[in-house]
């Protein structure tokens, strides 16, 4: 009966000291864990399709797809996870996509005319890496010259880059190839003379929202559209605060007050000012603007608009 009991009472000791043990390594490994990069988490590609070219038995164009697909679902899960309320489309660095590129590439490697993985890259890449947007666009051109679309996306990037001589390079060898249209002469022409100017960008995003062929192109042009067109506004707006505060020597109370000077007022590109049932000035989100009384100027209400404040 007492060996009995002393082999117990050493067992109990051993799984104790076990519990112990493990504890302690437990504790040891959470203090001395290997802090590794976010984005280390995201699955190497586990096939370069690429590779495959020439031995998939006439199912390149499938892969491609996969992988064209694949990148889509890649961003899109990304910005899905973002925690951020409002995500600037043109710096998606954050997100850290360093497989975009690898996924982008391998669609193309195996369907060199997929044209819409290149159109993607080049609306998407520049706000991740300007330099894999520009070697994607050079492919493109490669192996499809005839397409004057893609020097337009090579103009758009270098025109983001601040690089207007390579941009108007892009589209004057755009608008030289077969059915270009007048677009392409058009913008060699402007950025020749201004460049930098808001009437050239937003030539240029109106131009890719006419052309897009995914939603995230159509989001980029839409949201930049957008943030010129209230950059115009609010010019206007701040300059009849101006007019106001000279001749009453106060700052309007609302905007609403100078809502019978701006009947009349022609915006860029043809636009008029909006009002909501109140018959406040809305933004071209939709998002009433404010007034800020101190300073006599109109502002984004960040609380509501998907417009931000300061054009970057």
């Amino acid at each position: 009966m007492r060996k009995g009991k002393l082999n117990l009472a050493l067992t109990v000791v051993a799984v104790l000291a076990g519990f112990g043990a493990v504890y302690g390594l437990t504790n040891f490994i959470e203090r001395n864990r290997v802090s590794v990069p976010e984005d280390y988490y995201d699955s190497d590609l586990t096939l370069e399709g690429k590779r495959l070219k020439g031995f998939a038995l006439g199912s390149e164009g499938l892969l491609a797809d996969w992988y064209w697909m694949r990148s889509l679902q890649y961003i899109g899960g990304k910005l899905a996870q973002s925690e951020l309320e409002h995500i600037d489309v043109e710096n998606l660095t954050f997100l850290k996509p360093r497989l975009l590129y690898p996924m982008l590439d391998n669609a193309t490697d195996l369907d060199p005319q997929m044209m819409a993985a290149y159109t993607y890259g080049a609306m998407v890449l520049p706000a991740i890496d300007p330099q894999q947007a520009i070697t994607l666009t050079h492919k493109a051109i490669a192996n499809n010259p005839e397409s004057w679309r893609m020097y337009q996306y090579l103009g758009y990037i270098h025109w983001r880059l601040k690089d207007y001589e390579k941009a108007t390079q892009a589209y004057d060898k755009g608008s030289q190839i077969a059915g270009s249209p007048n677009f392409m002469r058009m913008m060699a022409a402007n950025l020749r003379t201004k460049g930098g100017s808001r009437e050239t960008a937003r030539a240029m995003y109106q131009q890719m929202l006419d052309e897009a062929q995914d939603l995230q192109a159509v989001s980029n042009a839409t949201f930049r559209l957008n943030e010129i067109d209230s950059l115009n506004e609010r010019d206007v707006l701040n300059a009849e605060l101006k007019r106001s505060l000279e001749s009453l020597g106060r700052c309007p109370n609302s905007l609403i007050e100078i809502v019978p000077r701006l009947r009349n007022v022609k915006l860029p590109a043809g636009r008029e000012f909006r009002a909501d049932a109140a018959g406040n000035i809305v933004d071209p989100s939709g998002a009433p603007y404010l007034l800020d009384r101190d300073e006599c100027e109109a502002k984004i209400d960040t609380a509501s608009s998907t417009i931000p404040p300061v054009s970057n």
